[in-house]
């Protein structure tokens, strides 16, 4: 009778424990500026952005296109750095600036350029099929002819003038080398300079005793940092532990007995990031550092302030004091979400959104929740925000009082996105709130006639990639795995956000091979050997972050960690 009563007192204990238990497990961080932003945002028009990336493909890369301002793209056959054609695609529609250097010679960035190959690939669109290998030919920026051999944003270019066009085109040519092994020299080429950025890491950090990237650029001919006296871009430690971390990776896969090298270099530069005290925000930058620190923690014990550096990302730069997520209503229109600056200009008209600087967020922020899943609910929301007020870069969604290029009909489906939209074009004409446009027109920069971006345009691929519909239009399911580049095996890994103010269900389709359905926010599987179409149950204002396992398989803990026939599915299994 003791006995029984004994048990009877533990199974209650045991009860009144469980809800304690699941808050443990369910507790959410937030990244403060998001949680400004309506948890359902008006009006709500979701288009569908694979489509879009694929309209935007077929028309950026048609050389046969007809019309004022095309084709977009051309083939370039200087051979600057690599002798064979090489091809280019304007910064801007109607984009006409040439180079000093060669004459005639258009100007093109890798920005635009390698970022519509790479904005295709993440669609699964094969950018080495066809009469050109457009991957390959990637390689023309590998600046060989100024003898420095790095990855830069122009084929005729050199380092020193900013951080933010020495690493950005590192991270996305060491991309296009990941979805594309054994293309070319990519590979080569990605093991060089990686170790030249190693050996720049040396330099500014004194060998790891002294971190310090709070520098404008680097100049590679003198291995020393430069400082231009008008701004800093310390952020670019996130973007430079992003290469870092990479090269260990690949290292460790190819057997270099020397790999530690890079891994400590990474760590570096995210110590830099944890003991910096202001937000360091240049450009997108830092964003890669908060994707490094999430798997550095996960992947190896670390314990980077992944708190402080993700609301980083949208808040109040310190190091470009306009740059923020912006958090308000603009024209009737909820733009939350979008990446920009908030500042009163010459004009009196505060507040400039970005696409590109909105699409690329979400490519390392976005994977950030698989390895940190208590920011499943913010990137969810942040997410939605996002990708809701992304329509309003487009033509179609403005009148042509309320755009500076009405008159261009090269793109009537809207695939091209202005470069960015502004809360007013001009502070004394009401009429003109939530106008669509960009800085050549606005700044007169002369050989460029219109304010359609391509340079941001080109990544809208990444939000092709991630959102997916369900049956619930407000209700996404974003591919944790689509930006994760570099990883280890992984299996199908999605985020579901519920802005309801009640628990919501929505349909799954899991495949037709049976798997296990695990949460890792709630750290259980909620199926079990399921096909086809199944319900999942998402809490109210809550975000699930689904792991799609092998049904039946070897389940197994690694200290915080769940795996499932030897892969992880669990990096905070607590």
């Amino acid at each position: 009778m003791v006995l029984r009563i004994v048990k009877i007192l533990l199974l209650v204990l045991i009860a009144a424990m469980l809800p304690s238990i699941t808050a443990v497990a369910e507790q959410q961080n937030t990244i403060d500026r998001v949680e400004l932003a309506p948890k359902l945002p008006e009006p709500f028009k979701m288009r569908d952005w694979k489509a879009v990336a694929a309209g935007y493909d077929g028309l950026a890369f048609d050389l046969q296109a007809q019309g004022e301002h095309l084709p977009l793209i051309w083939l370039d056959e200087n051979r600057i750095n690599m002798d064979r054609t090489g091809f280019g695609i304007c910064s801007y529609v109607g984009d006409y600036r040439t180079l000093n250097e060669i004459e005639g010679a258009r100007v093109y960035e890798s920005i635009a350029t390698m970022g519509s190959v790479l904005g295709a690939t993440l669609i699964g669109i094969d950018k080495t099929q066809g009469e050109y290998n457009w991957v390959a030919m990637c390689e023309e920026f590998y600046c060989t002819a100024s003898g420095e051999d790095l990855i830069l944003n122009k084929p005729v270019d050199r380092s020193g003038g900013s951080f933010w066009y020495e690493t950005f085109p590192h991270i996305m040519f060491y991309s296009l080398a990941e979805r594309y092994p054994g293309v070319g020299e990519m590979d080569a080429i990605v093991d060089a300079t990686a170790q030249k950025w190693y050996e720049a890491c040396v330099v500014l950090t004194d060998n790891g005793r002294e971190p310090n990237f709070n520098h404008t650029a680097f100049n590679f001919t003198s291995m020393q940092p430069v400082d231009n006296g008008k701004w800093r871009e310390p952020g670019s430690a996130g973007a430079i532990g992003w290469i870092q971390y990479v090269a260990y990776r690949r290292a460790l896969a190819a057997g270099d007995e020397d790999a530690q090298r890079f891994l400590e270099a990474a760590d570096w530069c995210m110590q830099f990031l944890n003991d910096w005290p202001t937000n360091p925000y240049y450009e997108v930058q830092l964003l890669f550092g908060v994707y490094t620190a999430a798997r550095m923690n996960a992947e190896l014990d670390r314990d980077y302030d992944i708190d402080k550096l993700i609301n980083w990302c949208f808040d109040r730069s310190i190091a470009r004091q306009d740059m923020i997520m912006i958090a308000e209503r603009w024209g009737g229109n909820d733009v939350y979400g979008l990446m920009g600056s908030r500042r009163q200009d010459e004009r009196g008209a505060g507040g400039y959104a970005f696409a590109m600087n909105t699409f690329v967020t979400a490519w390392p922020i976005v994977p950030v929740a698989r390895y940190d899943d208590r920011y499943a609910r913010s990137i969810g929301k942040w997410m939605l925000n996002a990708s809701n007020a992304a329509r309003l870069f487009y033509a179609n969604e403005h009148p042509s009082s309320r755009q500076s290029c009405p008159d261009w009909k090269g793109d009537p489906n809207s695939f091209i996105a202005y470069e960015g939209i502004r809360n007013k074009w001009h502070a004394d004409r009401p009429e003109e709130v939530l106008f669509a446009s960009g800085d050549p027109l606005t700044e007169n920069w002369g050989p460029i006639e219109t304010d359609f971006g391509m340079y941001g345009s080109a990544f809208v691929g990444v939000f092709g990639a991630i959102i997916s519909s369900t049956d619930d239009e407000k209700i996404l399911q974003l591919d944790l795995l689509a930006t994760d580049f570099y990883r280890d095996p992984a299996y199908p890994t999605y985020l579901y956000f519920n802005p309801y103010e009640v628990e919501k269900e929505v349909r799954i389709d899991v495949g037709d091979e049976a798997v296990d359905v695990y949460d890792c926010v709630a750290n259980r599987f909620v199926h079990r050997g399921v096909v086809g179409s199944v319900t999942l149950l998402i809490p109210a204002d809550g975000a699930v972050v689904v792991v799609l396992t092998p049904a039946g398989g070897d389940v197994t803990r690694e200290r915080n960690k769940t795996l499932v026939d030897g892969v992880v599915i669990d990096y905070r299994d607590d």
